[in-house]
């Protein structure tokens, strides 16, 4: 499982160098992605 989660921190810094952007971005980006998907899991899943 370290060996995953050692690749995983690895490929974030990658990402963040490449597209030049700061933890920052990330955990706001991360915040909006999982607001989008609990909005539409409630409207296809749980408002019927």
């Amino acid at each position: 499982m370290s060996a995953f989660v050692e690749w995983h921190k690895n490929y974030m810094e990658w990402g963040k160098k490449k597209f030049g952007i700061s933890d920052y971005v990330v955990i706001w980006g991360t915040f909006f992605k999982g607001l989008v998907v609990g909005l539409l899991i409630y409207y296809f899943f749980i408002k019927l």
